[in-house]
């Protein structure tokens, strides 16, 4: 199973804030120590394993985790191909910061634009072959990092336990 740090622990981030933000209107709550050591172990956690995998790939000369991430949906999508607020909401990348990444990716030849038909102002993103291609050479990369920076940490049942504990979060 490929797992994405990134996105999990962007997920837990945007969870956790807007369950702060729907929280009842009394602004005197504050979190117990045990909640704010738990907030900066997360946030430390998410910048330390996301730079170590991100210099992986660039070590192994390869694009960073955002191009993954935009490939992996694409390749998992029916026929290929996504709109781009479809491949902005599986990613949670900002609107104008998948705009350009995907100037440099169909520049790349990862992926190509075509219009939508139902929709002449639409734009559908197919993955290449190529794309395909760089989408598993990012992998066996970017799965052995994971590997190295944390599933050699921490024993599969620890690992089975934190998700759970996390999907907690998620879930709200």
């Amino acid at each position: 199973m490929q797992l994405h740090i990134c996105m999990l622990a962007i997920t837990v981030k945007m969870h956790v804030i807007a369950s702060m933000l729907d929280s009842s209107p009394d602004q005197t709550r504050t979190p117990s120590a045990a909640t704010t050591r738990l907030w900066i172990a997360l946030m430390r956690t998410q910048r330390i394993l996301l730079a170590a995998i991100e210099q992986d790939l660039k070590a192994a000369d390869l694009p960073p985790l955002g191009w993954y991430d935009v490939l992996w949906e694409l390749v998992r999508a029916e026929k290929g191909r996504l709109r781009p607020f479809e491949i902005e909401a599986h990613t949670l990348l900002a609107q104008h910061n998948l705009s350009r990444l995907l100037d440099r990716m169909e520049e790349a030849g990862l992926v190509r634009r075509e219009v939508f038909p139902q929709d002449g102002r639409g734009r559908w993103v197919l993955v290449t072959e190529a794309g395909r291609a760089m989408q598993q050479r990012i992998w066996t990369v970017y799965g052995a990092s994971i590997e190295r920076h944390l599933g050699e940490k921490l024993a599969d049942a620890d690992a089975d336990q934190l998700a759970g504990q996390l999907a907690r979060l998620i879930r709200g």
